[in-house]
């Protein structure tokens, strides 16, 4: 297992660089970045959050962190350092009463992007406030999006504490998604989606969304764009069995293909907390089924993932992506013919 980055609490080296460049609506290329942060009651590891983004050698243009009715001390944490960076900037919203995990999540979300000019940025990130991030992690996802104008969404890999040992150990997550935690989108292609879809998965509804309009989306696992996340996927709310649970549902109402869903159970029983997060996952999926509860309301859409999730059970993950990108490129180049030839240009002078 190769080694995570260097300890992210450890400040950049005097003198470092941070690099904050001016808009792009005269047509230059900008690298203009804007979080959004939905939160509630992250007390516990938002400074550490916040410190990692301060140490960025790519600074935001804006951080907008959307406040959903904390109880503890968070949105005096970010006050207190929005008085020192210039680009951060909280937005409350009142107590619903309860955390509200997918839905409310977005919902916040969608609260703090109303609040900017998307066309002020090139680029639209929701970030997390559980991360600690590597200096050079939003340059990195920005030197990609530069490099592959086809590019639609990206981020690196969460590691996260074994409450066991101790250690630092990936999390499970696809190369072809970025993750929830950090979702860096390319703003015209973030548009086009539509945003995202306020249930859970949103966060996969969006990537393969995205892949049907010709966009590639991705997760990186680069060293330099490795981070921790400071609290492990599914463990957010009432524990890892109500978090697993929750994550069989959404793939329930995203519309994934019953054999694939039983597969990717399989796949992950190793992981913490073995067997048991599996045996949730399927619980959540078919007490879903058997409910009948309602599902993500776009034929179009389920039967684009299922045939995909298909041809991953055939072909393996990585050859059936490779190939649906490959079939999808004629949409996106239909589309934008200037960003096309304008990267066709670019890796010709590379």
């Amino acid at each position: 297992m190769g080694a995570v980055h260097p300890d992210p609490l450890v400040p950049s080296p005097p003198g470092a660089r941070v690099t904050v460049l001016p808009s792009g609506r005269d047509g230059s290329r900008s690298r203009r970045y804007c979080l959004i942060t939905p939160c509630r009651d992250e007390a516990s590891y938002a400074r550490r959050t916040i410190e990692s983004i301060a140490r960025q050698t790519l600074a935001p243009a804006l951080w907008v962190v959307v406040d959903d009715g904390s109880k503890d001390e968070t949105p005096k944490i970010v006050e207190e350092y929005a008085a020192t960076l210039s680009y951060l900037r909280l937005v409350r919203r009142g107590d619903r009463g309860r955390r509200k995990v997918g839905p409310g999540v977005i919902e916040a979300f969608n609260a703090g992007y109303a609040t900017i000019d998307p066309l002020d940025f090139e680029y639209i990130c929701k970030l997390d406030l559980d991360l600690d991030l590597p200096a050079g992690y939003f340059e990195g996802l920005v030197r990609r999006m530069e490099a592959e104008p086809r590019l639609g969404t990206t981020s690196g890999k969460p590691w996260f504490v074994h409450p066991r040992t101790g250690a630092l150990e990936p999390e499970v997550c696809g190369d072809e998604m970025s993750v929830g935690m950090t979702k860096f989108y390319r703003r015209s292609c973030f548009t086009e989606i539509g945003g995202f879809v306020e249930e859970v998965m949103w966060d996969g509804i969006d990537c393969h969304r995205a892949r049907m309009l010709g966009w590639l989306a991705e997760s990186v696992n680069e060293e330099s764009l490795r981070f921790v996340h400071l609290r492990p996927q599914g463990a957010s709310h009432h524990g890892m069995w109500t978090g697993r649970t929750r994550a069989g549902f959404g793939q329930y109402f995203m519309g994934a293909a019953p054999l694939y869903h039983f597969a990717s159970a399989v796949f992950r029983a190793f992981e913490h907390p073995m067997l048991v997060g599996s045996m949730a996952m399927l619980w959540g999926y078919w007490s879903s089924v058997l409910r009948r509860l309602p599902r993500y309301d776009d034929p179009a859409f389920r039967q684009f993932l299922r045939r995909y999730q298909y041809a991953c059970l055939l072909r393996g993950k990585a050859a059936a992506t490779a190939q649906l990108n490959a079939r999808q490129a004629s949409i996106w180049h239909a589309a934008h013919p200037s960003d096309a030839l304008a990267g066709e240009s670019a890796h010709r002078g590379s």
